[in-house]
């Protein structure tokens, strides 16, 4: 689809401002322009610009005027209609020629004559060296079959820079976009010198313009000109028909308003009650933050150390080889969720690392991360996990952190892919855990399984858990005896685990049920490490550890 752009005085003269083309249509109605046409044959082109003059010419046409034609792939082209008036794609034509169309055609209309107005075919050079392109954006929603968006208009925020010209409408913050009038919101032209330049400079320039409360086509536009038969070919009429993925849609955070919005309700409103702003106004007192004196340096390497340069089975033998008791501290997460309720921030925590990782620094494990606390910490708390994980592995880079991982349900409330799980993993891993503590609630080995094929993939300690429930005291409970029990550490065993452990999330585990299971245990696997974590639910928890 070419057009001609020209002006006429109603004396007989007329003038040509060279050619444009509109090929990139949707339904027949034009999306972006560029301006000269690339790929006619010369022949081609200067039969159409001499059509165009002789027919308004022979018409003593006065005003400005398009001329436009269908061209075919055998370079023929075929005469459509004349626009009598200035076409919305004008921007172009003025930016490779350098003529104020809309202001000639006022002095046109005034009286003026081309000869008058210095408009004369020898000085409208051909342009060379010079591209210009032209983009619609509309409120119009390309997911939805370009459904025409309404709403008001809360940012707006126009591009700028060399070679970008905006001819804009109703946007503004504040602007009621209704469906009683069109959709156009602002016409982006990019100037450079060739049709690549071009391009990138549109693409820079949708991807500056912001506009929040309303649904633009910004994404289709950029799927368009970042497509390569766009970019290097020349398109036809049939482009976007050809192409359906260039409707996919862009996903746009819109974080700062997100933010603004956030920090505006706190403001008037207070901090949220699911945060824990309710009762009486926290103390003023800054809680009290003990300093421990530097311990010497080690006689020999921390468990941190042997997993890290030695691997997850040298660092069981070495938990193994360990003469007295080990302990892991759950204060960053399990006292954390169940004690603080989940308002424990990434902050309270780098306040206390210095001093934790000096009294702990012989712990088993610091359990930091994972299981609820990694939703919570989302959702509640509006921190990012993943950023808490990487804070608190630099501020305690020698004590083993330990997490909580759900079988096939990660650190959620239900069952993922496989590659997610795998993923999430090796994520962890990366970031700075070393101990993976793996349940099932239910004690079922294939979930149990995908777990701990998951962390031994991505390289961590396989920290496999029986969940304890009835009582082994008691022959009468159940099908949960001392038998069930060796039975599923047997198929923990042979899956490949570092360390077992029992966990007690009830706080049934009573002192003498915790000596026949920990003893039967050790004497079934004598050189596996065995992890009790026990709830003092029953306020037993002591007495079964000792």
């Amino acid at each position: 689809h070419i057009e001609v752009q020209c002006l006429g005085d109603g004396t007989g003269q007329v003038i040509h401002l060279w050619d444009r083309d509109c090929s990139v249509q949707r339904r027949h109605q034009k999306v972006v322009e560029t301006a000269p046409a690339l790929g006619l044959p010369e022949a081609t082109r200067q039969a159409m610009l001499t059509d165009s003059v002789r027919l308004l010419s022979s018409s003593k046409y006065r005003n400005a005027g398009t001329v436009e034609f269908l061209v075919d792939k055998h370079g023929q082209h075929f005469f459509m209609e004349v626009n009598p008036r200035v076409q919305v794609e004008h921007t172009v034509t003025e930016e490779i020629t350098g003529v104020d169309i809309v202001q000639s055609q006022i002095l046109i209309a005034s009286g003026k004559t081309l000869d008058q107005l210095g408009l004369t075919q020898d000085k409208i050079s051909e342009p060379t060296n010079i591209f210009a392109m032209q983009c619609r954006v509309t409120t119009e929603n390309p997911a939805q079959d370009f459904r025409p968006d309404t709403g008001t208009i809360d940012v707006f925020r126009m591009p700028a820079g060399m070679g970008i010209r905006l001819d804009d409408g109703p946007g503004f913050p504040g602007a009621k976009i209704t469906p009683h009038y069109d959709s156009l919101l602002v016409k982006i032209t990019a100037k450079a010198r060739n049709r690549k330049e071009a391009a990138s400079k549109l693409i820079r320039a949708l991807k500056e313009f912001r506009v929040r409360g309303v649904t633009t086509n910004k994404s289709f536009l950029l799927n368009v000109l970042r497509h390569d038969e766009f970019i290097n070919g020349v398109v036809n009429t049939g482009f976007i028909a050809a192409n359906p993925d260039l409707l996919d849609p862009l996903n746009e955070q819109d974080r700062a308003q997100k933010l603004l919005a956030y920090i505006g309700n706190v403001i008037v409103n207070g901090t949220p009650k699911e945060l824990g702003a309710v009762g009486e106004r926290p103390s003023p007192v800054d809680p009290f933050i003990p300093t421990l004196e530097k311990p010497a340096p080690r006689d020999q390497p921390s468990l941190k150390q042997v997993f890290d340069q030695h691997g997850p089975e040298a660092f069981a033998k070495a938990v193994r080889a360990q003469e007295g008791l080990l302990v892991t501290d759950t204060t960053w997460r399990d006292a954390h969720q169940s004690l603080l309720a989940t308002r424990l921030r990434t902050i309270d925590m780098l306040n206390i690392a210095t001093p934790t990782k000096i009294a702990l620094r012989n712990a088993y494990s610091l359990e930091c991360w994972g299981g609820a606390t990694f939703d919570v910490s989302m959702r509640f708390l509006r921190e990012c996990p993943w950023d808490r994980l990487a804070a608190l592995r630099e501020a305690v880079p020698d004590i083993p952190f330990q997490m909580l991982l759900r079988g096939a349900n990660a650190v959620g409330y239900t069952s993922y892919p496989d590659n997610v799980v795998f993923e999430f993993c090796k994520l962890a891993k990366e970031n700075g855990m070393d101990v993976f503590r793996v349940f099932d609630s239910l004690n079922y080995t294939e979930n149990m399984r995908l777990g701990i094929d998951a962390v031994g993939e991505a390289g961590g300690i396989v920290e496999a858990a029986i969940c304890y429930t009835g009582d082994v005291t008691d022959p009468n409970k159940g099908m949960y005896d001392m038998e069930y029990y060796l039975n599923f550490a047997r198929e923990l065993d042979s899956l490949g685990i570092h360390v077992l452990a029992i966990k007690d999330m009830a706080g049934l585990l009573k002192p003498e049920a915790a000596t026949k299971l920990v003893g039967a245990l050790r004497e079934a696997y004598p050189d596996l490490p065995i992890h009790v974590h026990t709830h003092d639910t029953a306020g037993t928890g002591v007495a079964s550890m000792l």
